[in-house]
């Protein structure tokens, strides 16, 4: 995969009809992880660590920041949130596929300074099984 530029990497919420780009994202991050479950015991070959293939909860976290540019995406993001909802997000990597399946907004942050825009960070956690469509 070549180099690709940041602004790129999208973040989508589903609308109801179709996924619409969450606007302003300067900075977007996913992160994939799986727990394992350790089945060592006194008979493990050399007293090394053994797992159990296949066992554990895998899951996904997304970060975001930027700034509120689009009052339709806007609303999406309060509405999910205030809803406690877990909502069909897409995030599309160039050149690489779009991940897509049900998020929850665990934290949405909003700050600002006197002399500049309002800013949000926002952090969801996957709460479904997430699908990969290659690019």
């Amino acid at each position: 995969m070549a180099s690709q530029r940041g602004k790129d990497l999208l973040l989508k919420f589903w609308d109801g009809a179709a996924f619409a780009t969450v606007a302003g994202l300067r900075s977007k991050r996913i992160s994939f992880n799986a727990q394992s479950v350790d089945i060592t015991d006194s008979q493990s070959a050399g007293r090394w660590r053994e797992l159990l293939d296949g066992a554990g909860i895998q899951r996904a976290s997304i970060s975001a920041a930027g700034i509120f540019k689009d009052a339709s995406s806007d609303e999406l993001v309060r509405a999910a949130f205030f809803a406690g909802a877990v909502t069909t997000c897409q995030l599309v990597i160039p050149d690489f596929g779009t991940i897509e399946g049900g998020f929850q907004i665990t934290s949405l942050d909003y700050s600002g300074n006197h002399d500049g825009e309002v800013t949000f960070d926002i952090a969801l956690e996957s709460g479904s099984e997430l699908t990969f469509g290659a690019a």
